[in-house]
């Protein structure tokens, strides 16, 4: 019982510090290009990181869930928008689900 609250207390205090360090340590603007580009892109690498392995496995077969993400990406590309994007990657899992697997 008690550990429990010793985890709780351990991620307060992890999520406490990472949101309070840039505050009290970066208190001047940043003015290197490097560091604006690279805080710059994390949040959609973070995004990447997280969503294109769940795309993958996903599906009940990993090569259904390539194939929709190559045809999302091909879809995106060509300009379409987020949801003719998603029901184009739902209809190519289906149908690779369906009549390849």
């Amino acid at each position: 019982m008690h550990s429990k609250w010793i985890y709780i207390l351990v991620m307060f205090g992890v999520t406490y510090l990472v949101r309070v360090l840039p505050l009290t340590i970066f208190r001047k603007p940043i003015n290197s290009r490097f560091v604006q580009s690279f805080l710059y892109y994390v949040p959609y690498v973070t995004l990447s990181l997280m969503t294109f392995p769940a795309i993958i496995q996903a599906t009940q077969s990993p090569i259904a869930g390539a194939l929709a993400l190559a045809a999302g990406i091909i879809a995106a590309w060509i300009g379409a928008g987020l949801l003719p994007v998603a029901a184009i990657c739902c209809t190519v899992v289906f149908a690779a689900e369906l009549f390849l697997l």
